[in-house]
């Protein structure tokens, strides 16, 4: 007969990271993992050059996926945020004769005029976020192609290019504007009464409105920032490639984004938004395709990989919301 001795007192074996700790630190330590990595196995990653590109990649990404944190925390989604990048992108040349601040006021207004027309479907007509944002999702670029004559155009402002090639104190602006807006978009969630509002309307809407909380004028207000958010984004990328290409311009950044804050931590059933999470995200996903294109795997295997850490990133949220 076989018996089993009880486990000593106080030896019990060391417990797993559970759901919670993944969905807290996993993209960190994801990051982490994936510089280590290339510091052994890489060849020329981690130097300067190297990160520099990597963050003016990313930068656009991280801008777009701030707005997109806001609208998933309010339990929403936004699809036109590459069409708003495209308005904006087409608008600029339009106006540059006037100037460059009044290029970029109309161009930023571009993307606020989406989000409104978002927010307003979303909050006031009581569409599904997803049904909502996809008709701007496939009628705004074109929109911004008939704006654009269909065609690709040349910046020539230096002003505006300075935007896209510059730095300072050695540091892209593209950069320092992303990260200025993270810090300020962080601002905005944890120090403000907007914000608190933005999270409780995402945890329980019915009850918010029952609080007394202006749900459809915070909802409204976060698809505009949204979409102010994503045409900023655009003028950056426009003014970094040098040319207005509304066309291409933005392309699946509705899925770039989304797959930031999901990776992040934010949950798609909204109530909670990780910033900090989100630029990890942002960056987790570039520092993959920039690893993967180093050791010449295609682009393909890339996005496979990529879909494998958003199941990943779903299941552990879902596990963390059951228990």
């Amino acid at each position: 007969m076989t018996t089993h001795a009880p486990a000593a007192p106080g030896r019990s074996l060391p417990r797993l990271p559970g759901p919670a700790w993944f969905q807290e630190y996993g993209v960190y330590a994801a990051v982490a993992a994936l510089l280590l990595f290339n510091a052994f196995f890489t060849e020329h990653f981690l130097t300067a050059d190297n990160l520099r590109t990597q963050l003016i990649q990313v930068a656009p990404v991280v801008i777009v996926a701030l707005g997109m944190a806001l609208v998933i925390g309010t339990e929403g989604v936004d699809l036109s945020v590459g069409s708003a990048m495209a308005l904006a992108a087409a608008v600029l040349p339009l106006y540059l004769g006037y100037g460059l601040v009044p290029a970029l006021l109309i161009a930023l207004l571009a993307g606020a005029v989406v989000g409104a027309v978002n927010g307003t479907l979303v909050s006031v007509v009581g569409l599904q976020p997803i049904v909502a944002t996809l008709a701007l999702f496939v009628g705004g670029r074109g929109i911004a192609l008939v704006m654009a004559d269909g065609q690709l155009k040349q910046i020539a402002n230096p002003d505006l290019l300075a935007l896209g090639t510059g730095s300072f104190l050695g540091i892209p602006l593209v950069v320092l504007i992303a990260g200025v807006l993270a810090l300020a978009v962080a601002f905005l969630v944890h120090r403000t009464t907007f914000g608190r509002q933005v999270v409780a309307i995402g945890g329980n809407r019915p009850a918010a409105a029952l609080a007394g909380l202006p749900v459809k004028r915070v909802l409204t207000g976060v698809y505009i920032l949204c979409g102010v958010l994503a045409a900023l984004a655009g003028i950056l990328a426009t003014a970094r490639l040098t040319a207005s290409d509304p066309s291409s311009l933005g392309n699946l950044m509705e899925l770039s984004a989304i797959t930031a804050v999901v990776v992040g931590g934010t949950p798609l059933s909204g109530g909670s938004i990780r910033v900090l999470g989100t630029v990890a995200g942002a960056l987790l996903m570039q520092l993959l395709r920039a690893t993967l294109v180093k050791h010449d795997l295609p682009d393909s295997t890339a996005q496979i990989a990529q879909a494998a850490i958003i199941i990943v990133a779903v299941y552990v949220a879902r596990e963390r919301r059951s228990r």
